[in-house]
């Protein structure tokens, strides 16, 4: 197999024309994107810790642990 070599310049010029193509959100958008997801977050947290400690009482109380 033959490979292809580009010099470190031509790769530079490459990266950099490509880079120019990508549409780049505003800061107002990243922060609102960044908040959603924090919030997201709380919300998965908040969520999972209510069933673990739902399924926890439910597997004592089912086990005969609890007394």
């Amino acid at each position: 197999m033959a490979s292809k070599t580009t010099n470190p310049f031509t790769f530079l010029q490459q990266v950099r024309a490509e880079t120019a193509k990508v549409t780049w959100p505003s800061r107002r958008e990243t922060v609102i994107s960044t908040v959603m997801v924090l919030i997201f977050a709380v919300i998965a947290m908040l969520f999972f810790f209510a069933a673990d400690i739902l399924m926890g009482y439910a597997i004592e109380w089912i086990l005969g642990l609890g007394h």
